[in-house]
């Protein structure tokens, strides 16, 4: 025979055995003490917070023998009946299953027969899964109910009750246990029931609750059948250490170590979201905060580490990938994105990121390191007075001193120390026996250190055009603005390798390749540089002659010979 679980067990049989409920508790018996209970009643509410169980003892106090106090004496054959669930008096129907016009109709016939007890009491169950004509069907009875017959409509989304229905019936409205309350109740039921839990056990048994009485006894439950030991539960604190960190391979380790437990995506993203909920209540109203003493401070210091503007941008980002995850062929891949994007602000392209990204940068300048704009000076040509080629990453040269040769985040390529060797080796040979020559630089960074780069760098740089050296940098031309733009992120990347192949500090000079097409394409010509500013006689300009002018049209024309223009026709 089959062991009866706990929450049956143990699930209240009067009124002051509800936990957390007492406002419900209160209207309840003093309803029942002054004899004026309703006909109708809608109890609301997350699931396992006592509806169902309230509905059957107010079933039983109002066809009780000898009531006491609004209290069933839960002897009498009228009590116990009901708890059996052989009651003449006493009927419940699940709504999920039986939402139909036809098991409606059925009730009400029903309803109007007479009865062994003082009242018949109709328990509905999630009745916001009926459908559109069975709420019709109801609503008449609701309307013009018999003199004997109470309903309870019992449902977890009272949202979805229809407005006529919720304004015939009393709304009492359900809430989570408190947290303190739900330690206590666990607790004694523990050591009631002769089960050995240990804080860590009881901790984990609260959190998996979340306030649900019923959750939380489950919970136990299985804490019992495993010997004490509680289940390995997703470390969701790795999380937010990875937020904070800006780590986003830790957070990617923990979905890995999650989706080989067996945990689904979408329940892990709906559990993240929680806890960054506990993380922004904690910062904003400690009091709303469901949680043991010592795990509200933990939470508490975390929230303060991570600051409520990143909590809330985590919880939308991830909120939205929820969203997305329901059609999608892999939630896993999405939350994996979204985790990058929360974790690396180079990922992300929204106004927070490039807030974020500022802000570190003032917080190390503020405290003390030099920012490379400060470092950093664009030398110019003396001949010309413009910035030379690769000017911007060269560091700035004091009057009257040698310029240094090595970029300002390179480390030294020779160690002139009394502790280091007299010159840097690298593979057994030094940097002045591996140094090469300007015309060896385009053909060694093709052939050694592009293929030898990785991940984003390697992806941006493959497409871009290796010149000539100009001076002391490589020029690196790519196809557009944009693409220039994104390799200028990893440029310090780019040089330290190429340094390392050439045994000598080597510049990049990255620019946009305006390259030639046919003649059939207006071509793109990279623009002259202007020697100097020069005055013009405004005397010596002419007009255009009009037949130089090509309009739009012959440019198309002449870029796609054999074409005919056809005009547009009303």
């Amino acid at each position: 025979m089959a062991t009866q679980s706990l929450y049956r067990r143990y699930r209240p049989r009067r009124f002051s055995e509800v936990r957390g409920q007492e406002h419900v508790v209160r209207a309840l018996r003093n309803a029942v003490i002054n004899q004026r209970e309703g006909q109708a009643y809608l109890f609301s509410g997350p699931r396992g917070t006592g509806k169902t169980t309230s509905a059957r003892i107010l079933a039983k106090v109002l066809n009780c023998e000898r009531p006491v106090d609004g209290e069933p004496c839960c002897e009498c054959d009228s009590c116990l009946a009901v708890e059996r669930g052989t009651s003449y008096d006493v009927h419940e129907l699940d709504a999920a299953s039986n939402n139909g016009v036809d098991a409606m109709r059925d009730l009400i016939e029903k309803a109007s027969l007479g009865t062994p007890g003082r009242h018949k009491v109709y328990i509905l169950d999630e009745v916001h899964m009926l459908s559109k004509a069975a709420e019709a069907a109801l609503l008449k009875t609701l309307e013009e109910p018999p003199p004997h017959v109470v309903f309870v409509l019992a449902t977890t989304d009272p949202q979805k009750v229809s407005d006529t229905i919720r304004s015939r019936t009393q709304h009492l409205q359900f809430h989570l246990l408190p947290m303190d309350v739900l330690e206590r109740h666990i607790r004694w039921l523990a050591a009631d029931a002769g089960i050995d839990l240990t804080d860590a056990a009881l901790e984990s048994v609260l959190r998996q609750g979340g306030g649900s009485a019923r959750d939380t006894i489950s919970a136990l439950e299985l804490v019992a059948a495993s010997g004490g030991e509680t289940p390995e539960a997703t470390p969701l604190d790795e999380f937010v250490e990875a937020f904070i960190e800006h780590d986003p391979g830790r957070a990617l380790a923990v979905v890995a170590h999650a989706v080989l437990q067996g945990r689904d995506p979408r329940t892990l993203t709906e559990e993240i979201i929680r806890h960054l909920r506990d993380c922004f209540l904690a910062l904003m109203a400690p009091e709303l905060v469901q949680l043991p003493v010592q795990r509200e401070a933990e939470v508490s210091s975390q929230a303060t580490r991570l600051g409520a503007a990143s909590i809330v941008r985590a919880m939308e980002r991830l909120g939205e990938m929820l969203v997305e995850m329901r059609h999608a062929p892999d939630p896993r891949l999405l939350l994996e994105v979204a985790l990058v994007q929360l974790t690396h602000d180079a990922a992300g392209a929204d106004l927070h990121s490039l807030m974020s990204r500022l802000e570190r940068l003032e917080q190390t300048v503020a405290a003390g390191a030099t920012s490379p704009a400060s470092s950093k000076t664009v030398p110019t040509d003396p001949n010309t007075g413009r910035a030379t080629i690769g000017g911007r990453a060269r560091r700035d040269v004091a009057p009257g001193s040698a310029p240094s040769s090595t970029h300002p985040s390179q480390p030294a390529v020779a160690d002139t120390s009394a502790a280091g060797a007299s010159a840097a080796t690298v593979g057994g040979t030094t940097a002045a026996d591996r140094a090469v020559d300007d015309s060896q630089i385009p053909s060694l960074f093709e052939t050694q250190v592009r293929p030898a780069l990785r991940g984003m760098t390697k992806a941006i740089f493959m497409g871009a055009h290796v010149g000539a050296m100009s001076g002391e940098a490589l020029v690196i031309s790519f196809a557009g603005e944009p693409h220039r733009a994104r390799a200028e992120e990893y440029r310090i990347e780019v040089e330290k390798a190429l340094a390392a192949a050439a045994g000598r500090p080597i510049l990049l000079s990255l620019v946009v390749d305006h390259a030639s097409h046919d003649d059939n394409v207006v071509q793109l010509k990279r623009a002259e540089p202007v020697q100097a500013d020069e005055d013009v006689d405004t005397g010596d300009l002419v007009d255009v002659p009009p037949e130089a002018i090509i309009s739009p049209i012959d440019r198309l024309t002449q870029a796609f010979p054999g074409s005919e223009i056809i005009e547009e026709r009303p």
